[in-house]
């Protein structure tokens, strides 16, 4: 199996959720915190058994979507799931069609009636559906095929790009003006997590930034890293974003990598951490980020980084009861109230799934019970 192989059946299983105690113990950070990051909530969106959230943006406060997977060990009853907050509870939103979402790895919105999300469908083909609180429909480009893989959307003004792979190279769905588009990159490899007119991915051996320009995704320069991978990416304008992944080692041996863009190139960000895993990136806007992860060392408590000014540093949550691990695939960061939440899953002794809702800051809406 390789390591591109690997990657990609671990995301179908930690892509995947349900119900953990109320409140977790107070979370710290190395060093002390500021306000912002002081851990308020540990809760779940109430998925099936063995499930897993795996993707979560938030429009406001009152406007929150997750999606994932419930219960992944079962091939007969495995299905994706589309979570809505509405500022009080979490409730699942329909999807109308009958073939069946498998796991659904991303979520993105131009708008509060247009959010789209993408993953696998029980048919062999990728799968897309658009919607809304009302629902979602099954959305079937001509030229998709069986095989083909994605793994990030992105909904934007007037397109939707969705990024993945088809055979052995990235692939790049774009829908503008009502046509749908695809490119197949020159590289090998795959592409993970799409934002603005960056996507992200690797060769199987090194990182892969693709970038539009004039209608056309090429490849841009990197740092050379051999084993580096990336697996999201936040975009604050042309001129600065942050990309997410990890460099492979070997078997079981992953450090984490981070790659910062000025507007002229990619560098690489210190990191205070080693061997930890990283998933998602969000951020204020304003040159702040949160990257979420996990952390093998301290499995039980769950991990994040917050960083500026290219300097970074570690928030753990608190240890709950009945947790083995916990892993946070995507994190979101709620503007107005200066609040993060993350989701993933945690594992208990008997390796059963429960989603988590992850949230910190002042004034963060408690996630419901119900």
């Amino acid at each position: 199996m390789t390591r591109r192989t690997l990657r990609r059946a671990l995301t179908l299983i930690l892509a995947t959720s349900v119900a953990l105690p109320a409140a977790s113990p107070a979370a710290h950070a190395d060093p002390r915190p500021a306000a912002i990051d002081a851990w308020q909530e540990s809760s779940t969106a109430r998925l099936t058994a063995d499930g897993s959230l795996s993707d979560v943006l938030a429009l406001s406060s009152g406007d929150v979507w997750a999606v994932g997977q419930q219960q992944i060990w079962d091939v007969w009853k495995n299905r994706g799931t589309i979570r809505h907050w509405n500022g009080e509870r979490w409730s699942e939103v329909a999807i109308r069609d009958s073939t069946g979402a498998g796991n659904l790895r991303a979520v993105s919105a131009s708008a509060p009636g247009a959010v789209w999300a993408a993953g696998d469908g029980h048919d062999g083909l990728p799968y897309l559906v658009r919607g809304d609180v009302n629902g979602f429909d099954r959305v079937r480009p001509e030229g998709l095929r069986s095989g083909d893989w994605l793994g990030g959307v992105h909904a934007g003004s007037g397109r939707v790009v969705a990024v993945g792979s088809r055979d052995d190279n990235g692939l790049i769905v774009g829908l503008h003006e009502g046509e749908w588009t695809f490119q197949v990159t020159k590289e090998k490899g795959a592409l993970y997590a799409v934002a603005g007119a960056f996507a992200v991915g690797d060769t199987g051996t090194a990182p892969l930034i693709m970038h539009q320009s004039g209608g056309t995704w090429k490849s841009m320069p990197v740092p050379s890293i051999p084993g580096g991978y990336l697996r999201d990416i936040q975009v604050d304008s042309g001129k600065r974003a942050l990309a997410v992944g990890g460099v492979y080692r070997g078997p079981g041996q992953v450090e984490p990598l981070a790659l910062t863009w000025n507007g002229k190139r990619w560098r690489q960000l210190p990191l205070p951490v080693r061997s930890v895993r990283l998933y998602g990136v969000t951020g204020d806007g304003k040159g702040r980020y949160w990257i979420s992860g996990y952390d093998p060392g301290r499995a039980a408590k769950a991990f994040m980084l917050r960083c500026e000014k290219r300097s970074c540093e570690v928030i753990r949550g608190g240890e709950v009861a009945g947790r083995s691990s916990v892993r946070l695939q995507a994190v979101t960061y709620l503007a107005g109230k200066q609040a993060v939440w993350a989701v993933g899953h945690a594992v208990d002794g008997k390796e059963r799934y429960t989603d988590v809702v992850e949230s910190f800051g002042p004034g963060v809406p408690e996630p419901a019970k119900s």
